[in-house]
This record gives structure tokens, sequence and C-alpha cells, in this order.
């Protein structure tokens, strides 16, 4: 990533009145160029209000429609005050990849001098990402990793193993069948690797299964109308993987309850579902029966990282591939961006009321 280049500005002088003064500006003049050639980082601007003295950071959240977005939001100032990172409140862009990028260029424009954002394509976020390095502002992504840019950093999940646990779990519990996989946008590598993941794994692993694949942009009403669609020529479906509870657990409980479909756990003709996110709303529907797992994805720990590394790249810090201290992995993606793989639990009735799962402790 460019380093940003600090420039003192020297005072107003006018116009020279007497010989004294041009003398005294040309010595401040001076004094500046030594500064710099001695390779003083220190940034002239006011820092603000909170946090460490770096500047104000920009947030800037994807889409607040979805109980994962909802709860990530309310960690973030939690998290920049404990990470001390004077956080600007957050931005949200309303699921419009192009908004995103109106939102990345008017933070860059008040001046933040960092950007964590939570991308929602990952090729057209590469123009917010070239302005933010024009201007030398470092971006930490947050969930989804950009096909090229620069980044400091993308604090995120294995996506490929969210498709694999799903997989195995229908996989091993299903056995034979029909089995439904409602997939996230596909303009973002996380709907990608999650949709192949899962393919993959079932053709693999569990050759009996026979997947539907339902492209939903992360969006309830398309989930739920196709589901709905779908139930009508395919009754006898047995699973349905979710790839994001968070905007498809209630449309999938309502689709299957109004065709007299939802049936708990242990109950003859229960439909095994399997999510991801974690919210608490699919912990409460694993207690009740309603659907049997999900890939817990840490929305605390994304706003714990995406700061902590945002506040390291401001600074200038650098990392490399390697475990890290907090149980997890940075690893080098393909486009040569590095990103910390954070933890994500296949959560079960059997450790639901796990009192470290970020979902039983938000709100």
């Amino acid at each position: 990533m460019a380093r940003r280049t600090v420039r003192n500005r020297p005072g107003r002088t006018g116009t020279s009145r007497t010989a004294r003064a041009a003398a005294t500006a040309a010595a401040c003049a001076s004094l500046s160029l030594a500064l710099a050639a001695c390779g003083s980082t220190k940034d002239t601007a006011a820092p603000g209000g909170a946090g460490g003295g770096e500047g104000e950071v920009g947030v800037i959240l994807p889409l607040l429609t979805s109980p994962f977005w909802q709860s990530y939001n309310d960690y973030v100032p939690k998290m920049a005050k404990s990470e001390d990172v004077d956080a600007r409140k957050t931005v949200n862009s309303n699921s419009d990849p192009s908004q995103q990028i109106t939102d990345i260029n008017n933070q860059l424009n008040q001046g933040v001098k960092g950007l964590v954002v939570a991308p929602l394509d990952s090729a057209a976020i590469s123009a917010g990402l070239d302005q933010a390095e024009r201007k030398g502002v470092p971006v930490v992504a947050v969930d989804v990793a950009p096909e090229k840019g620069e980044v400091a950093m993308v604090v995120r999940a294995d996506n490929v193993a969210y498709g694999e646990k799903a997989c195995d779990y229908l996989g091993k519990q299903v056995g034979t069948g029909e089995v439904v996989q409602i997939m996230g946008d596909l303009a973002s590598v996380n709907g990608r690797e999650r949709s192949k993941a899962f393919r993959d794994c079932v053709q693999e692993k569990y050759p009996k299964l026979k997947v539907l694949e339902l492209p939903a942009k992360w969006e309830s009403d398309t989930a739920a109308s196709k589901l709905d669609t779908l139930l009508n020529s395919h009754p006898g479906i047995k699973g349905i993987y979710l790839q994001a509870g968070g905007v498809y657990l209630a449309p999938t409980l309502q689709t299957l309850k109004s065709k007299g479909m939802l049936k708990n756990a242990g109950e003859k003709g229960h439909i095994t579902v399997v999510s991801n996110d974690g919210i608490p709303q699919e912990l409460d529907a694993i207690r009740k029966g309603q659907i049997d797992a999900t890939v817990s994805q840490p929305a605390d720990a994304y706003a714990k990282y995406g700061m902590y590394y945002i506040k390291a790249a401001m600074n200038g810090k650098k990392f490399k591939p390697g475990p890290t201290d907090h149980d997890s992995e940075i690893v080098e993606l393909p486009s040569g961006i590095l990103a910390d793989q954070l933890p994500a639990p296949l959560v079960t009735k059997e450790n639901v009321d796990d009192a470290e799962l970020w979902g039983n402790s938000a709100g």
C-alpha cells in the first residue's frame, strides 16, 4: 500500500514588507524541508474527538436489513472505543454497489484518514479503493474480499469452509434426496465461494444428494418467492442450506409454514435446515427445532479486527501470512490481498447455549 505523503504547510506570508520577513519565511521553508528529509511522518491534521490521534475513520455498511449487519453496526462504536479508534457514524449503502462508491468518495472528501468497508460487489468496489489509494487513505475490507484494489487487510471468515460445513451437515443428516441451497449474490466472492464449495462437496462426498440452486442476491423477498415456486414442483425436498440466515431465515420459515411444511426436528416430514451467520434468531430457531444448524459468522470479531487493522494501517504496520494471536490465520488470497480468516464454528443443539457465541450476547 502506498504510504501517505505528509506535507508541512507554512503559514501565509503575503507580500514581503521587509527583507527580514522574507528571510524568516525562507528559514521556515528550509526547516520544513529538513524535517521532511529526516523522515518525519507525524500527521499534522487535527485528531478527531476520540481515538489515538491517527484521525477519523469512516465505516461503510453494505445494508441494514439483515440482523447480522444490524449487530455488526451495534458492535462498531464499542469496538472502536476498545481499539482506541476515532470512528465516525456508520454509513449504510442500502444494498446498492453504486451508492457504496459514492459513500466512499463522500467520506474521502470529508477528510477521513482510514476506511473500513464491507463491500457489496467484489469487482465494483475497486473504483472506491482506487480513489482511496490516490488520496493515501488505507482501507480495511470486512466480510467480502475485493477482486482487485489496494486494501491493508480483509477481515472475514473462511467462506469455502461455510459451504463445506453446510454440505457435510446435510450430507450426514439427509443422506439421499433433493436439497436446496439458497445462494447469495454471485457478484460477491462470498456468494461464489459458498455456492461452489457446497456444490463441489456434495458431488465429491454425497453423490446421492441432488442440489437445487436458488440465486437470491441476499434479498429476502427473492428468496421467499423462489423457494415458494420450487416447493410447488419439488415437494419432497429434504434439506435447505441458507447462505445468509440474516436475510433468508425469516422468509424460509414463513414459506415453509405457509405450505404446512415447517416441522420441528424429530417430527415426520422435518426438512433439515443449515444456515450461515449465527444471529440470535438462528440460535432460537435451533432451540425450537425449526432449523438444525448454523455456521456462526463473528459479527463482534468483524468489528473488533476491522478497527484493529485500520489503526495498524494508519500507523504503517504491515502483516504477513501466518497464525495470529487470536485463533485465526492470515492468508494470501489469489489476488495477492491478505485476509485474516477468523474462526466460524458450526452451531447445533449440542452447543447452541455456548456463552462464547456472539449471538448469545448480542443485543
